[in-house]
């Protein structure tokens, strides 16, 4: 079974990832995540890289993404890639995942890309209000990905904001189930996490 789970940059879905995981167990589950699959663009400086719009489906990798995940339905590890965001290009390490029952995908994009979301057992949108998300953006940027606060409100309101809007926002409308406030509704993980093992039998 393969649950895409998707919703807005801060909105918590790698929380609610986690908490499905500790839910269904770690020896049922793999779990990837979109921003180990974000395109190489170790050819240009980095003076570039910064340009590049990653909140955009063209910045991401689907045609690997789609391949890991054909790999590991027909019971096949998978060499999932390392995504460096403080020098903004994909490094030599790997890491390599063992196929499991259940299979998460978590990110931003991963509901716009049809062949995506015809692979997805139940597609699942994390709704969180876009001040919050803001709020915990530029946190994990500034502290993890040694950003500056300028510079994270730039990015915010110049490419976060309007391609949430044009690519991230209709995922709403295609997910089978929608959780409130992502991982701070456990009932609505738990609600999931009923759904799949009915599904799973």
């Amino acid at each position: 079974m393969i649950i895409g789970i998707c919703g807005g940059s801060g909105s918590g879905k790698t929380t609610v990832a986690e908490k499905l995981v500790e839910a269904l167990g770690e020896g049922q589950t793999v779990l990837l995540a979109q921003d180990s699959y974000y395109k190489d663009h170790r050819d240009l400086p980095l003076g570039e890289r910064v340009k590049v719009n990653f909140d955009h489906p063209e910045s991401v990798d689907f045609d690997l993404l789609i391949e890991h995940l054909h790999a590991l339905k027909k019971n096949q590890p998978i060499d999932c890639p390392h995504y460096d965001f403080t020098h903004h290009l994909r490094t030599t390490a790997f890491q390599r995942l063992e196929p499991k029952p259940i299979i998460i995908v978590e990110g931003i994009l991963i509901l716009h890309d049809p062949r995506l979301r015809e692979l997805f057992d139940l597609k699942v949108y994390v709704d969180t209000a876009a001040d919050i998300r803001f709020i915990r953006r530029l946190r994990r940027d500034v502290r993890d990905r040694g950003r500056t606060i300028e510079s994270v409100v730039e990015q915010y309101l110049n490419t976060v904001r309007p391609m949430h809007l044009k690519f991230v926002e209709p995922g709403k409308e295609l997910a089978e189930i929608v959780l409130p406030e992502g991982g701070k509704n456990p009932r609505a993980i738990e609600l999931v996490v009923r759904c799949v093992k009915t599904r799973m039998g």
